[in-house]
């Protein structure tokens, strides 16, 4: 097996609509877990979201697309409150199996739908920040648009986190994931996710080939940092 080149014609097991329902829901459970360990979020908050919704002066309102099991809105309005922030937070995913796991997050101020961004923009919502994480890598073709409707549902900042692929990262997963692993698809569906990711100039790439820029030119509109070991974040500001 070689991590030179991405591996797109992977699939995750969670992907399939006929998995075990019983052990996808302890995966979008578990990886709560999962994510605070790895995804750098806490350090994404403090040095690029939480700046922002500061410096609003006003109440706020955050969209997560593809939220998967909730959790990362979950952690992050905890870390908002916490700073006496009033934000809104929506997490939205088009999967119903993974919004009924979300559901469990909802509360006062923190909400979830069962719809994808192509629907936001054509009601057209708007949001102060929008992010996501580990959701680029699952995307193909439709990654430029996903990027771009991302854009237009943000009048701030734009965060895509996800996984850089590469051996290191791939050793270390396939040791420290086992105890989290029991039951869920952790293990093979984490492990196929790095051979799906992107290294940073692949990232750069891709996310930008749906732009449409002027003839000088311009700079992508987007860029790519990497905020913890292992992971890379496509930050952009949206034109809502």
């Amino acid at each position: 097996m070689s991590l030179a080149t991405r591996d797109e014609e992977l699939r995750e097991l969670m992907d399939d609509p006929d998995c075990d329902p019983e052990r996808l829901a302890a995966t979008l459970h578990r990886f709560a877990v999962v994510n605070r360990l790895v995804s750098g979020w806490g350090r994404v908050y403090r040095s690029a979201l939480r700046p922002h919704l500061v410096g609003l002066g006003r109440p706020a309102r955050v969209l997560d697309l593809g939220c998967g099991g909730g959790d990362l809105v979950a952690r992050l309005a905890g870390l908002a409150r916490a700073d006496g922030l009033d934000v809104e937070w929506t997490g939205v995913d088009p999967d119903p199996r993974a919004h009924e796991v979300a559901a469990r997050w909802a509360a006062p101020g923190i909400r979830f739908r069962a719809v994808d961004a192509a629907v936001l923009v054509a009601e057209g919502e708007r949001f102060d920040a929008v992010v996501s994480n580990h959701v680029l890598h699952h995307l193909g073709a439709e990654l430029p648009a996903f990027a771009a409707a991302s854009r237009a549902l943000s009048t701030g900042p734009v965060l895509h986190s996800d996984i850089e692929r590469g051996r290191l990262a791939y050793a270390l997963y396939t040791v420290g994931i086992t105890p989290f692993a029991g039951g869920t698809f952790l293990r093979t569906d984490g492990l196929r996710s790095i051979r799906r990711s992107f290294r940073a100039e692949e990232l750069a790439a891709a996310i930008a080939a749906g732009e449409v820029r002027d003839p000088a030119d311009a700079p992508s509109p987007w860029r790519i940092d990497r905020p913890a070991p292992f992971r890379l974040l496509a930050r952009s500001v949206g034109h809502a």
